[in-house]
């Protein structure tokens, strides 16, 4: 599977996933930008990260913008070769786990913690 075509399927399934959000959280996470890598550079895996990570929020959480010196943008990376990896090349679980990290992510930005995840169902 190609780079552009994992892509492709992501993009999707961010939007149809978006569109099913909540009103009044449709309009937040659209303002998230979300970037498509294919794995973690070796930077991030420097900073602790493990090398198989699917997704990545990065920024400051919704709210907390004006309680920091020098906020960071929000955004959400997914690393698309190892969804794909995850998914054994399955392309519906491949959908699927891009849905769920995807809202895992947006759950960060939202300001929920691991826990608050795990009762969504989103861990």
């Amino acid at each position: 599977m190609t780079l552009d075509r994992l892509t492709a399927l992501a993009s999707a399934v961010i939007e149809a996933t978006q569109k099913k959000l909540p009103a009044e959280l449709r309009d937040l996470a659209g303002a998230v930008p979300v970037h498509y890598e294919a794995l973690p550079d070796a930077e991030l895996i420097a900073e602790g990260f493990e090398d198989d990570i699917l997704g990545l929020f990065t920024g400051s959480a919704y709210g907390d913008e004006l309680r920091e010196d020098q906020p960071m943008p929000a955004q959400i990376i997914l690393f698309l070769e190892n969804l794909w990896d995850f998914a054994e090349g399955d392309e519906t679980i491949f959908r699927d786990e891009v849905r769920i990290t995807y809202l895992h992510e947006l759950g960060h930005y939202f300001g929920w913690d691991e826990d608050e995840l795990a009762a969504r169902e989103l861990d």
